[in-house]
């Protein structure tokens, strides 16, 4: 298949990219044609050359690809996706020492609500319940609620909201373009209308500055965030701000990004990040340098070693008034 992409298939020979990562480029240009995927491959090679090297990392180089597919052919993402719910399946994988892997290929809103009331019903147990970590109460609820069992808990519907962001004149079938899911990214505009209208289906809008494409600011002055400012905070950033970590932000601390107690820092939108527990903790450790602008949504970290990494946030929807470029430089150090 990398005959379609030949800049592609030069670079896996330079070294430049993995087998790994040319696979999931060449999955993401499958729909087009073998004409469109000469197109495509010309102008990866193009943008990549103008992005820095995470940009060159397996999820980021999959993602830029995506994003040329819908420019070059408009239809091929809505016919791919089609494609991938026609394969919807659950697959049983027997391992070792007595364990399994049990998983399913679902539409993304479907597996993303699935997973977030599994996690708060996790999240719940956890409270009472220390000889479990989450991964093994998620596991544990997961096997209860297929086999009818009890879980032990519950927890409100609300638990598997999903977030889709989509323009007014996507929502009208006046465009075809702007539509996502929070946490997974865009989706073809006739996929997030059917979301929108199915009955069954757990969303909700979010209202978003038209100039800017970002969540409408809130604000408050007490130290503890309240539940409007930390969603539009986990709605705008969807995920921990630091350029490597893909950790959901509903997952999230709420961080005061300009410390409350020392530097007067206040509780608002503007002043506020997700980050991971981890990098929450990490954020003032010795050595450790960390910027972010909540404005204009770049965030950088630079190491003891002297490493620096740095990131741009994607807008929720495309500003009206200007088309920038993503730069989408994710992925980073383990």
């Amino acid at each position: 298949m990398t005959y379609r992409m030949p800049r592609l298939l030069q670079a896996m020979r330079e070294g430049q990219v993995d087998r790994y990562c040319a696979e999931r480029v060449l999955n993401t240009v499958a729909p087009v044609s073998d004409l469109d995927a000469l197109e495509v491959d010309r102008l990866l090679e193009e943008k990549l050359s103008r992005l820095s090297l995470t940009a060159w990392q397996p999820r980021n180089m999959a993602w830029h690809a995506s994003q040329i597919v819908k420019q070059v052919d408009p239809g091929a993402e809505t016919a791919a996706a089609r494609m991938a719910h026609e394969g919807r399946k659950v697959t049983l994988d027997h391992g070792v020492y007595a364990q399994s892997r049990l998983s399913a290929d679902l539409p993304s809103d479907v597996a993303s609500a699935a997973y977030a009331r599994v996690d708060a019903m996790a999240r719940k147990l956890r409270l009472n319940d220390s000889s479990r970590n989450l991964d093994q109460l998620r596991a544990d609820v997961f096997a209860d609620l297929l086999i009818g069992n009890d879980p032990g808990v519950t927890v409100p519907q609300s638990a598997a909201m999903v977030y889709l962001h989509m323009p007014i004149d996507t929502a009208l079938s006046m465009s075809e373009t702007g539509a996502s899911i929070d946490g997974v990214g865009p989706i073809p505009a006739t996929y997030a209308r059917e979301i929108m209208t199915n009955p069954k289906s757990i969303w909700r809008k979010v209202l978003c500055d038209p100039a800017t494409g970002n969540p409408v600011d809130l604000g408050r002055t007490s130290y503890r965030p309240n539940s409007t400012i930390r969603k539009v905070v986990e709605v705008r950033d969807r995920m921990c701000i630091v350029p490597w970590c893909r950790r959901p932000a509903r997952h999230c601390d709420f961080d005061h990004h300009k410390q409350w107690a020392k530097d007067h820092g206040s509780t608002a939108v503007d002043n506020a990040a997700p980050r991971c527990r981890k990098h929450h903790r990490l954020k003032n450790a010795p050595g450790w340098i960390h910027a972010y602008d909540p404005l204009h949504g770049t965030s950088s970290v630079t190491t003891p070693l002297g490493a620096t990494y740095a990131d741009k946030r994607e807008t929720v929807l495309e500003p009206r008034s200007s088309r920038p470029d993503h730069s989408g430089d994710a992925d980073g150090p383990p």
